[in-house]
């Protein structure tokens, strides 16, 4: 999974497996040592104590000194951000090396394309570190489809972070007092008892939206059968 970015680095780790927990610290270890280089060297112990029960505190607040966005408790995704980390840093100390190497991307000649999202290289790392940062301060879920995980993104922005959004009047509802209604069940439990109860009127509410069709309906078909329009060219007479 995170093959090409180890080959970025140059790490010697062809088959890295993040849940091997002595790979996934020798990998922090390195990319501290080797790439990333936040701490001084002697602030670097408890990272190299790789062996301490200690080390999973110690990596919590490397991450946040990092100011990662995750918690940590995602390993695949911390690890997909750190690695991109790495990879920006080392861009960053050759990048002078690399400008002569990238041609300048060619403006379209024709008109331009309607998919925003067309132009966006979903590979690079910085656009992988990016969005595991924005679905994680949205607190939305990532799909395994980039591009999807960006129209997600751009949807919740419009329709709830956008200037219009924000102007926009929200409709308040209506307050409900839950202990009126019954839930149907005891679950000795207050807090499950008000989710059944709550589950029980929204149940409610479709069945009336559910009866208003039917009614709707029924009138329509009403309508034409009490003024019905007669073919006479389908009418027959005698045998």
């Amino acid at each position: 999974m995170f093959k090409r970015k180890l080959q970025a680095l140059n790490n010697p780790q062809s088959d890295f497996n993040v849940n091997d927990e002595n790979c996934w610290r020798n990998l922090v270890e390195w990319l501290e040592d080797q790439k990333i280089r936040f701490y001084k060297i002697e602030d670097r112990a408890d990272l190299r104590n790789k062996s301490s029960t200690q080390w999973p505190k110690a990596f919590v607040k490397y991450i946040q000194d990092l100011q990662c966005p995750l918690d940590g408790s995602d390993r695949l995704a911390v690890c997909d951000w750190i690695l991109g980390h790495a990879i920006r840093l080392e861009f960053g100390e050759k990048a002078q090396m690399f400008k002569g190497e990238v041609a300048a991307p060619q403006s379209p000649s024709g008109p331009v394309a309607e998919d925003p999202f067309a132009s966006i290289d979903v590979s690079s790392p910085d656009v992988k570190a990016g969005l595991v940062s924005l679905c994680s301060l949205l607190n939305i879920p990532r799909h395994v489809d980039p591009i999807v995980t960006l129209e997600a993104i751009a949807l919740l922005i419009k329709d709830r972070l956008s200037e219009d959004a924000q102007e926009g009047e929200f409709e308040e509802g209506v307050e409900v007092d839950l202990s009126e209604y019954e839930a149907g069940f005891d679950a000795k439990d207050p807090v499950l008892n008000d989710a059944g109860r709550i589950l029980r009127l929204l149940h409610i509410n479709e069945l009336r939206d559910l009866q208003t069709k039917i009614n709707e309906t029924i009138v329509a078909v009403q309508t034409l059968t009490a003024n019905p329009k007669t073919d006479q060219r389908l009418g027959k007479v005698g045998r």
